[in-house]
């Protein structure tokens, strides 16, 4: 006989406080040995024990990637929920964006969620996506078809706000080369092609550009070549160039505007140009509004409300877009400092591994569990979050 949703919240709270102590030393260990990008070979090894110890069937090298993973267990008779995972670090600040604390929730909320149900009628997934700070695991797993048949992907991310949903925009970076002719500046200046100053140009419009760009775009650059000697006209320079919009079609009409500028410049300064996409890019993040509303539900009742973002805020970009925009997903904040701090700082690290940081952990994993329970025991709950997904795609949200 079928648990309700009433006894499956109130198990689901027992194991989780149960595992409490569990969950934050595997949170702990994460933050004393942090790893990057594509490099989280202990936090994978971590992990995956406790799910096998657990009874899950593990799959490792998940999409070709050593440190992505899926943990498995239910009967796959009915729906199928994801709980997503992070674990890498960023470079010299180790967890300043706590995903050691994403970790550990996605951990606890596996767990007790089997526990709580005993048997799942269905699929529960607890998925291991590295490289979100640098790489995008998840691109990559998306594309290798990891999320087709997933009615709910799941997760929750530490922050300065604790907000329902993410307000994250779609971000690609673009690299672009000038060609030129090199002479010397003073013995011969006339046959000289200034590529450095072709790039200095495209900086100087892409500022002018910057200040007609719609909320949520904008393009920031560096210079990743520029010469070699300062006597020598420069024949060739390159720029990186990092581009934000607030929804993927705004970002490939930002990447054809950089394309144009750069086309102008090559024009006005006879040099050439070459423009190229140099990563997969991530989508823009659509919320599940179904299942975000169900997740604040069950963050409220453990002690934390949430509110929704304040308008015209935004606070970077995920690989998690480019799986909302394919299967129903939320990725709401819940606070671990005060609003007057930031992410990707040293107080954040340390925040990372505090006591605020633990509370968050455990609310989250709950919350995350809970929602998950929704959706494998509440009849319709994942057709009325796909009807959502559909709506918002139509709409270009």
């Amino acid at each position: 006989m079928a648990i309700t949703t009433d006894v499956a919240y109130a198990r689901i709270g027992r194991e989780v406080t149960a595992r409490a102590q569990q969950l934050w030393e595997v949170a702990l260990e994460l933050h004393r040995t942090p790893e990057l990008a594509f490099q989280e070979h202990r936090a994978v090894e971590l992990l995956t024990g406790h799910f096998e110890r657990a009874g899950f069937l593990v799959e490792h090298d998940v999409a070709g990637l050593p440190t992505a993973f899926i943990a498995r267990t239910g009967d796959g008779d009915g729906p199928c929920v994801a709980l997503l995972m992070e674990y890498d670090a960023l470079p010299d600040m180790g967890h300043a964006c706590g995903h050691n604390l994403i970790a550990a929730a996605g951990l606890g909320a596996a767990l007790s969620l089997r526990d709580a149900l005993e048997r799942v009628d269905g699929t529960l997934l607890a998925v291991g996506t590295p490289a979100e700070e640098g790489g995008g695991g998840k691109v990559t797993l998306t594309e290798a078809g990891v999320f087709d048949g997933v009615d709910a992907a799941l997760m929750f991310h530490p922050g300065v706000h604790t907000w329902t949903w993410a307000p994250l925009t779609a971000q690609c970076q673009v690299r672009v080369g000038f060609r030129g002719r090199a002479a010397h500046p003073t013995g011969d200046p006339t046959e000289g092609v200034d590529a450095l100053a072709a790039l200095v140009q495209l900086f100087n419009t892409l500022a002018v550009l910057g200040r007609r760009l719609p909320p949520g775009s904008h393009v920031q650059g560096i210079v990743t070549e520029g010469g070699t000697a300062t006597n020598i006209v420069p024949a060739f320079a390159e720029g990186l160039f990092g581009l934000r919009g607030e929804t993927t079609a705004a970002l490939d009409d930002l990447v054809a505007e950089l394309e144009r500028c750069a086309e102008g410049v090559a024009l006005s300064t006879g040099t050439t140009v070459d423009t190229a996409r140099v990563t997969a890019g991530y989508e823009h993040f659509r919320d599940n509004d179904v299942l975000s509303g169900l997740f604040a539900g069950h963050l409220a009742r453990a002690g934390v409300p949430a509110r929704e973002p304040e308008p015209g805020v935004y606070l970077g970009s995920s690989d998690i877009g480019n799986v909302s925009t394919r299967v129903p997903a939320i990725h709401p904040f819940v606070a671990i400092m005060d609003e007057s701090g930031s992410d990707h700082t040293p107080q954040f690290a340390e925040a990372a591994a505090g006591e605020r940081g633990r509370a968050a952990m455990l609310a989250a994993a709950e919350a995350l569990a809970c929602t998950a329970a929704d959706v494998l025991l509440t009849p319709g709950t994942a057709e009325r979050a796909w009807r959502r997904l559909r709506e918002k795609a139509a709409a270009g949200r």
